[in-house]
């Protein structure tokens, strides 16, 4: 009768490889054959958890299992389980449950090239550059590729300890049959060849430290803080692996005038007495030069005007730019300037403050 492997470990059918993992640490305890001493049960209970794992814990037997109900005719009954166990206790077994485990799951594979370190840099522009595309060039100090070999250090040849695998092999008796494990070739890294010849250039360090210029384009609309990504320009990796990014960190300048929200921008203008009561024309700056605005009779002191379009540029559209005005207040007249002012006064029907009357009684 075909055995319910997800029945005996207490998993449903959609169970992870890491529900898998602690399901057999729980069950491997508990049934162990030291913690249950002349308790045949439980060693049969043990043999069979490992038979469990041993199958879902595999891809492909898992998958055969599933669909067929069996995982290629494969059982571990009548595995002689002392052989394994013999001068191994309880300790030693579970001190090395991790090994024991990543058996199950298939050993480390040939050594992965380590992918080089990532650099970050920042970059300092104007609100006026932040409001349009803009290239800057980035010098960077870093270690890049070996032009001369390529990254490789020399010329390579490949290992005659591992044929070129890169990976050496390790037999291992478990309690469900003997596995094979794979480790990276010490001879030659786990990158499959050796060094016939060294670099004159790097000396098989296979990068050299250089100083470089780089273009990087700002897009329009860019933020304090930002940071841009450039694919491959980071330090190279070892052993002609690839390399890693460059990050700008863009900073803008604080502006002399201008203070910014999102796309849009603002400044203050100050405005005669006269232009806020009669009206005016006047020139206001942006951040592409210089354009008009319109100032209407009766103006109030801090009123903001609106200028659509004269903010930032982004993918997301173009700000507007914001203008308040301020009624500066003449520090001194001329005696003509006073006795104009003193005639406008007397033609004043109502002061400002006269609703405060109704206070006084």
């Amino acid at each position: 009768m075909t055995k319910d492997y997800y029945d005996l470990l207490g998993l449903k059918k959609d169970a992870s490889k890491e529900d898998i993992k602690k399901a057999y640490k729980k069950l491997a305890k508990k049934y162990h054959p030291d913690l249950n001493p002349n308790n045949k049960e439980a060693e049969h209970k043990f043999k069979e958890i490992n038979e469990a794992v041993s199958v879902l814990a595999d891809d492909q037997k898992r998958q055969q299992y599933d669909q067929f109900g069996t995982a290629d005719g494969q059982s571990f009954e009548g595995f002689d389980f002392s052989d394994f166990m013999r001068g191994r206790g309880a300790e030693d077994f579970f001190g090395g449950f991790e090994g024991i485990f990543e058996s199950f799951f298939g050993g480390r594979g040939r050594a992965q090239r380590s992918r080089g370190a990532d650099i970050a840099q920042e970059v300092e522009i104007t609100l006026e550059e932040a409001a349009h595309d803009t290239t800057k060039t980035i010098n960077v100090n870093k270690l890049d590729r070996c032009a001369a070999c390529d990254g490789k250090g020399g010329d390579r040849e490949t290992c005659q300890n591992c044929k070129g695998s890169g990976m050496f092999m390790r037999t291992q008796r478990t309690p469900f049959g003997i596995f094979q494990t794979s480790s990276a070739c010490r001879e030659c890294g786990g990158s499959g060849s050796t060094l016939k010849k060294v670099c004159a250039k790097c000396h098989a360090e296979g990068r050299v430290r250089v100083r470089k210029d780089i273009d990087v384009t700002i897009p329009a609309g860019v933020e304090e803080g930002m940071q841009l990504r450039v694919r491959g320009e980071g330090i190279a990796g070892e052993n002609g692996a690839a390399s890693g990014d460059l990050y700008i960190v863009v900073k803008i300048k604080e502006h002399e005038i201008f203070t910014r929200k999102g796309n849009s921008i603002m400044l203050e203008v100050p405005i005669s007495f006269t232009q806020a009561v009669l009206g005016d024309e006047i020139d206001v700056p942006t951040l592409n030069g210089k354009a008009e605005l319109k100032i209407p009779p009766h103006t109030q002191n801090d009123t903001v005007f609106r200028m659509r379009g004269k903010g930032l540029n982004s993918r997301y559209g173009v700000g507007d730019q914001y203008v308040k005005v301020h009624i500066k207040v003449p520090e001194k007249l001329t005696k003509e300037q006073h006795e104009l002012v003193k005639k406008l006064a007397q033609l004043e029907k109502e002061k400002p403050t006269s609703f405060l009357n109704k206070f006084f009684g």
